[in-house]
């Protein structure tokens, strides 16, 4: 089958398209005939192996599963002998370890039927992305109707469906992006949105109930500036800081200042799990979530794609296509 690998950490220059043998599932794992696969930073962090703390789970010196793709949606081939949720055929979206290749293993309980009424595409562009954003809108994070929500990165994958998630949880939302994504972060359900190369989220009036930080690079004296006394602050990813630990530093302090202020500041490591998927797949259904797809790439144009979101904003999901 054909698949991209990346034999060691680094660029995008790294990625080749190569055949390689077909994955044998497990006994609890699926075989997916993969149709379409999500990109995002998930991805990129896996490529570069940054931050340098994550190579312990990764791979210390090169990648342990050189085949790139975090998420994607397509076809179950085959089934491992425990995995009763599935069959041969049955069409199914999301966490595929390995998923930038015609074929991919993936745990049973990290997969869901597919919404009805998505192309793959539109499905593939959920599961991590979307699962993120619904976790850090959750417990205390979950915002009551009439709140203040500020979403940090608002155009990108998790943004844009945080702000879908908040907006559908009847929030006032506030959008934070770059130049020229006013129109889609207002089109995702924003009732205002603030352009960081021209204003500063502190320069309004308002202190916000909940924040949803995607960006990763402000100080967390400048979240809590704007933050409610009683707000919740999630941070999500690990974007900046050093090459050691890189943002998730940032993360950790938050969580221990926490107990000594009336503000509830988290940092979220997201984990796929397939009631998570279920809840997604309801909500697409029912056309409360969309997957905003911001470009789709051929699976041999998979560096190309790694450099755009390398070097631009996308707006919404970038997509890997199998054909």
């Amino acid at each position: 089958m054909k698949a991209i690998v990346q034999d060691a950490y680094g660029s995008a220059d790294l990625l080749e398209l190569r055949e390689i043998e077909r994955p044998v599932p497990r006994d609890d794992e699926v075989l997916v005939e993969i149709r379409a696969a999500g990109l995002g930073p998930e991805v990129w962090h896996l490529m570069t192996g940054r931050p340098l703390v994550a190579r312990a789970v990764l791979g210390l010196r090169k990648p342990k599963n050189p085949v790139r793709g975090w998420d994607g949606a397509g076809r179950v081939e085959a089934v491992g002998a425990k995995v009763t949720d599935f069959k041969p055929g049955d069409e199914v979206f999301g966490n595929c370890e390995g998923s930038f290749a015609e074929f991919a293993r993936a745990k049973a309980a990290k997969l869901a039927l597919k919404p009805v009424g998505l192309t793959f595409e539109q499905a593939a562009a959920l599961p991590v992305s979307a699962a993120t954003a619904l976790q850090a809108l959750s417990g205390p994070a979950r915002p009551k109707q009439g709140r203040r929500v500020l979403v940090i990165g608002a155009s990108g994958g998790v943004g844009c469906y945080a702000v879908q998630l908040a907006a559908m949880y009847g929030a006032e939302v506030t959008g934070v992006c770059g130049p020229g994504g006013a129109d889609f972060v207002r089109a995702q359900g924003a009732a205002h949105v603030i352009d960081y190369t021209t204003e500063d989220i502190t320069d309004g009036p308002h202190r916000y109930d909940v924040i949803v930080d995607n960006a990763g690079q402000r100080p967390l004296s400048v979240l809590r500036r704007v933050l409610a006394p009683r707000g919740t602050l999630v941070i999500v990813g690990g974007e900046g800081g050093t090459a050691l630990f890189g943002g998730l530093s940032r993360g950790l302090r938050a969580v221990l200042l926490s107990p000594f202020t009336g503000q509830n500041l988290r940092n979220l490591v997201a984990v796929i799990r397939r009631e998570d998927l279920l809840a997604l797949k309801d909500l697409a259904e029912s056309g409360t979530l969309v997957p905003p797809v911001d470009r789709t790439y051929p699976l041999a144009e998979t560096a190309e794609a790694v450099r755009h979101l390398e070097k631009g904003h996308p707006r919404g999901k970038l997509v890997i296509t199998v054909p």
